[in-house]
Parts: C-alpha cells; structure tokens; sequence
C-alpha cells in the first residue's frame, strides 16, 4: 500500500481521538472559541467559529506527515489559521511540539492559563495511534510523494443557519466541543450564537433511514489528496468519529472510510452496495413524464438548498430526499451507499470539503462533478463530466472564496447513474422555468 496513505489512516485517528476527548473530558469544555478574521469567513453561515480543537487537529496532521515525510509539510492545506490571541493580547503560533510538556506549555499560553485543559488535551496530541486495515495490508503501492498535495478540513460539521434540529434555527458550530445538553457555567449564548442551544441533545439525533440530519453523527474529519500538477484527486480519508456510544460508558466510536485511484489501481475500504430501490427502473432514453415522475433516485441535500433545484429533485426523487448537516457528511452518505446523490448547487463548499470524498468515489467508479457545467453541457458531444480539480484557484477571488467549489457540485457512485439523473434534472428544472 502507499506509506503516506497509512500514515493519513493513523493521523486521521488521532485526530479522530482529540474530537472524542474534546467531547468527553470535562476539562475540555471550556476550549476557546473564537470568531474567524473577516477574510476567514464562510458567508453561507451567519456566525463563522474557528475552534481550538479544529486548529490542533490540523496541526497535528501536518506535522505528524511532516515526521514521517519531510517536505510534505509545504503541501498540505486546510482552512484553518494557527494564530491565536489570548487574553493579555498576546499572538500565539500554536504548533505540535517534540513533547507532551512542551505542547501543554504552549496550550496554556492560548488558553489563558488553563492547565488542567492544556495537560488533558497536550496528552491526547501525544498519544501513539496504530491503524491496520486487511485491504490495505496486502496491497503494495507506491505513490510518488513529490506530485501530491493535501487538503485538510480538520473538524466539519457545518449546519447551514436554516437547519432546524429539535425546533431551533442553527448557526455553523463545531460540534465536537460539547457534549452537555447546558452550557458551561459563566458561558453567554446570545439570539446569534446557537452552539450550544445546537449541541443540546445531538448525541439522540435519530437517523432517517440511516441518515442523520444533525448530530455528532454528522461530524467528520476530511483529509484529501491530489496530484499537484492535473488536480485530480488520489487518496481520500474520512473518520467518522462520533459513530456509536456504548450505553455504560457513554464512550463514542468511530469508523474510518478510505480510498486510493491511481495508475489504475483502484482501491477503498468497503464494498459498492447497491441502493435498496422502492421505484420503478431507470430508463435512460425515456424522456416522457413518467421518467420525469418516477422516483428511481435517492438524494441528500442541504435544507438551505434552492427551492428551484427541490422542487426538480422532488419531480425526479419522489419522497426519497434527505437533509443533513456537513458537506463531508453528504458526501460519506453516497460513499456509504445510503443516498445515490449528493447534490449542492451554491458556491459555499470547498476543496477541502470536497477532497477526501471525490478520491474515495474515484476509486469506487464515481466521482464529484461541477453542478453547473454539467447542466450547461449537452451530453450529445460527449465531453467528459467536469469533474472537480483541486489545484488552482478561482480567478479573482479573495480569502476562502479562492478554493471555492463555485459551480456546486454533485457527487455519485456510478457515471450511468449520474447521466441519467441529470436527464431528468434538467428536464424538470426547464419546466419549472416554463411554467414560470
């Protein structure tokens, strides 16, 4: 297998424990918060959070890389900014040390003198983590490092600010801080600030037929990997960190999904499944109503979608559309086989959202297209599906918007599958046009 491949596996776990430590260790729950620069911000979501734990979770993954393969450090990027203010103004470059000690210093510096918090979340960074995986253990491949870039989304779990879970509008927050139904005394929630009112019971989300619309659950941990020189993505992780709680411990679980495409070697780490169908079978020449209708598709969107693009999903998906929460979450959901569709059709995810889930497709025989093109292309030509490339910015943009996925996107598991989707997609966005 690739080296660097396994090391992501492991580093995806640490992370994976800093979230769960973070959600369970009372010590933690204090960990700052604080609102991203103005350039920062995602203007999909009314308040934009940067956390501590996001930050440390990057951290942790470039220079656990940077160990293990230097030179890689340069070439893995992520949203995040590692520069923080404590109280008494100072700056601080938070950065993984050599030592437990060390990194617990320098956690106390960003976290105004906490040093239980600091200890309890410096210990967690320290601790070894091995991952083994039979697929990967008897595959030998070996991939170049000098070619790959890296994304990194360290916590995601964004909620756009419409999403209702338990009957109250949510803001983007980072789930994995708390875990108590209250805020930590002395905390302010105010109108604009749902992260906690967010958290209160997101441990009892129930799923709808295995999707969880909000909720730990939803909570993901992307790490993707591209060829620096075409964009195409070659290796994805997704650590699920918060998958199953053991009812006497209440200690969570997780799971790590994984994929590889390159050279022809296609690799992930569970089987295609096959959708459980309800409707009728898809014909792909059928133009009449009754393809328009019938509801052979199943898709997940965000609740902030158009009302364009749902009202045609609900033309072509019948009663099979899920909302939920997270881009890297939807995205899990088609990986997983639990929604054939992920479709999102604003300008508000991005590289590092979209990475990880488009190398694992990839390496299942799907993939993640730009939503826009697509509807602009005629299939007739027979271009290829524009997929999504990860390496060069949009032009003329600033701050984040530069790695903005600005066409939307869809992401699928089966090209056939996706051909005729968009047929019918379009079909019915035209006549709703028409009728208006």
């Amino acid at each position: 297998m690739s080296d660097i491949l396994r090391e992501l596996l492991c580093v995806s776990e640490k992370a994976a424990n800093i979230a769960r430590a973070c959600r369970q260790q009372e010590a933690l729950f204090q960990l700052l918060i604080e609102e991203k620069k103005e350039e920062e911000k995602n203007k999909k979501f009314a308040v934009d959070f940067k956390t501590l734990a996001d930050v440390l979770v990057q951290e942790v993954i470039k220079q656990n890389m940077e160990n293990k393969f230097p030179g890689l450090e340069k070439h893995i990027f992520g949203e995040e900014s590692n520069e923080f203010t404590n109280d008494l103004g100072e700056k601080i470059t938070l950065r993984l040390c050599s030592t437990e000690e060390e990194t617990a210093e320098l956690l106390s510096k960003v976290l105004n003198g906490n040093k239980v918090a600091s200890e309890a979340l410096a210990r967690v960074v320290h601790q070894d983590v091995a991952f083994t995986d039979p697929t990967l253990d008897s595959t030998e491949i070996s991939v170049p490092q000098d070619i790959l870039g890296i994304w990194v989304d360290p916590i995601e779990s964004h909620v756009a600010h419409t999403l209702e879970c338990s009957g109250t509008v949510r803001t983007h927050c980072s789930l994995v801080l708390l875990s108590s139904s209250d805020p930590p005394a002395g905390t302010q929630v105010g109108s604009t600030d749902s992260t906690y009112q967010y958290i209160k019971g997101s441990a009892d989300i129930k799923s709808n037929q295995g999707i969880f619309p909000c909720g730990l659950q939803c909570v993901t941990i992307l790490i993707g990997v591209y060829d620096i020189q075409t964009g195409v993505p070659l290796m994805g992780v997704i650590n699920q960190p918060f998958v199953s709680r053991d009812p006497n411990t209440l200690r969570w679980k997780g799971q790590c999904y994984w994929g590889l495409s390159y050279m022809g070697t296609n690799m992930h780490s569970l089987q295609l499944t096959i959708s459980r169908r309800s409707g009728s079978e898809i014909h792909a020449g059928n133009t009449g109503s009754e393809a328009a209708f019938s509801p052979s598709f199943s898709a997940v969107i965000s609740t902030s979608e158009k009302e364009t693009i749902k009202a045609a999903l609900s033309r072509v998906c019948g009663d099979r559309i899920f909302g939920a929460a997270g881009a890297g979450y939807k995205s899990l959901c088609v990986v997983q086989g639990l929604v054939d569709i992920y479709i999102f059709s604003e300008d508000t995810t991005f590289k590092w959202d979209s990475c990880a889930a488009h190398a694992i497709l990839r390496a299942m025989g799907g993939g993640i297209v730009d939503l826009k093109e697509c509807l602009e292309r005629n299939p007739e030509t027979g271009l290829d599906l524009p997929q999504l490339v990860y390496h060069v910015e949009n032009e003329g943009a600033a701050g984040v918007d530069r790695w903005a996925n600005k066409g939307g996107l869809i992401a699928y598991r089966s090209r056939k599958q996706l051909e005729t989707f968009l047929s019918l997609l379009v079909q019915n966005l035209a006549s709703a046009e028409t009728q208006t």
